[in-house]
């Protein structure tokens, strides 16, 4: 029996062993095509952890001051997804290859990925940069998400545009609310130019923690009427406040550990709901107490078994994804959970399409 038992223990050290992660890029190359002089235009690297142990990146290096990156941090498990962002600055003119050394618990060696393209003065084919057809203005993006923002913060976004009319226009977003302002440069946007619009978001004014969602509306011309093709989707997360809690409160808090924090929806599959449940597990030493439950896409359905769980206790998270309305919304599919837990007072669970 007891030999049984160490054959059995030397199986399972082997089997753990061998478990490795796996970095896989969705492209190693990304081609950009023109980029507008002095117009920052960013690039998405998406991965895959193919591998059966987590995967985490412990450095990217740009091949020059001129790129900037930033990527996921925390362990991404087997079969998970990621995301590299590179941003280059755009202010040399000229064709460019530009690489990037990614450096992950997968290998030793790092993985190069690049990004090609060439920097001009001007162009007359707006619509990889400015994707959102307004008619006589384009816009790089029709939603905005300030993520994470702490009271007191005032982080700022810009959305690209560009006039693709010969007379000038001036820009101007109808609609405000108290928390956002907005900054138009230039004022005034000739012809065929591209300008910018920086959204600047005051926390303190938010009505409400956790997510806050509101539309804006481009004004294309005098006396503009507000529209779905002139929306703007704006979303901020304002994160709880506990640094009053002293010490021996943040150690007798609740603690909460989600069993996953993916919904993987299967490619091609446009009519079926899926369904998935996440468990809600408190780890701490005081009831834990989900606040508030939120969703950014109306494809997407929750319902929680307990908002009120004791220690060493779970409930059940259903979440019902509706894929035929997927794409029909702008924000991505994500479900938030905002707790008492000073350490995670707010979880994030992504919902992704497999390739």
């Amino acid at each position: 029996m007891t030999k049984h038992i160490v054959l059995l223990y030397l199986l399972i050290l082997g089997t753990a062993a061998l478990a490795q992660p796996s970095f896989v890029p969705d492209q190693e190359i990304r081609k950009m095509g023109e980029v507008l002089f002095q117009q920052p235009r960013k690039v998405v690297f998406g991965f895959t952890n193919k591998g059966d142990a987590p995967l985490v990146i412990s450095d990217v290096h740009p091949s020059c001051g001129c790129t900037s990156v930033e990527y996921t941090r925390t362990p991404i498990p087997a079969g998970g997804r990621g995301e590299i962002l590179a941003t280059y600055d755009a202010k040399l003119l000229g064709t460019f290859t530009k690489y990037l050394e990614v450096y992950t618990n997968a290998s030793d060696e790092p993985v190069m990925l690049s990004m090609q393209g060439r920097v001009v003065a001007s162009t007359t084919d707006f619509t990889g940069d400015f994707p959102i057809d307004l008619g006589n203005v384009r816009m790089s993006t029709n939603y905005v998400e300030f993520d994470n923002v702490n009271k007191g913060d005032k982080p700022v976004a810009e959305i690209q545009i560009v006039n693709t009319e010969r007379g000038a226009f001036r820009p101007q977003l109808m609609h405000l609310p108290s928390y956002l302002s907005a900054e138009y440069m230039p004022e005034v946007l000739p012809g065929g130019r591209t300008g910018r619009v920086r959204l600047i978001l005051d926390s303190e004014k938010l009505p409400m923690m956790g997510l806050n969602r509101t539309s804006v509306y481009l004004a294309r011309y005098m006396g503009d009427k507000v529209g779905e093709q002139n929306e703007l989707q704006v979303a901020a997360v304002l994160l709880p406040a506990f640094s009053q809690l002293s010490a021996s409160q943040l150690a007798a808090a609740p603690v909460m550990k989600l069993s996953s924090t993916d919904v993987q929806i299967p490619a091609g599959n446009t009519r079926k709901n899926v369904i998935q449940t996440v468990i809600v597990t408190n780890e701490g030493k005081s009831t834990l107490t989900i606040q508030q439950i939120q969703v950014f896409n109306r494809a997407v359905a929750v319902g929680l078994s307990d908002r009120t769980i004791a220690p060493g206790h779970s409930a059940k998270l259903k979440i019902t994804v509706t894929p035929s309305m997927l794409k029909k919304e702008k924000a991505r599919p994500r479900v938030l959970l905002i707790s008492d837990d000073p350490h995670h007072a707010i979880e994030t669970i992504d919902i992704t399409v497999n390739d």
